[in-house]
């Protein structure tokens, strides 16, 4: 039997602060992450890091979708990103910078009384 861990959760924002379709940034345990708060109110994390450039720049993309996912276009060379599980859908040729894969880290988001919590790793 393993000892169950605990997850701890970051207060970032309110909802309210968070514009629909647009990215926001914020730091969570030292790490950049872009939050983006969709139609339906739902709020989802990645990584900030765009794994094509080496730019910390997620959050400035373009929030849109392929069929029923929600999806972030980088703003450098514009890969497309599943906002739900972080995998990359279109690497558009490139391959990522040294070090990285092309796949987005994600974190998990609750949204408690209109504050938007970020979770740190389990």
């Amino acid at each position: 039997m393993t000892a169950a861990t605990s997850r701890t959760w970051t207060a970032v924002c309110r909802l309210e602060d968070l514009v629909p379709e647009r990215g926001a940034a914020a730091l969570v345990e030292g790490e950049q992450v872009a939050l983006f708060r969709l139609l339906d109110d739902r709020v989802l994390a990645v990584q900030q890091l765009d794994p094509f450039s080496g730019a910390y720049v997620l959050a400035r993309g373009i929030v849109g979708s392929r069929g029923t996912a929600a999806t972030v276009a980088s703003p450098m060379y514009k890969q497309v990103f599943d906002l739900a599980t972080g995998t990359c859908l279109d690497a558009v040729g490139r391959t990522p910078v040294d070090g990285h894969g092309a796949d987005l880290r994600t974190w998990p988001v609750s949204v408690v009384d209109g504050t938007v919590l970020v979770g740190g790793p389990s």
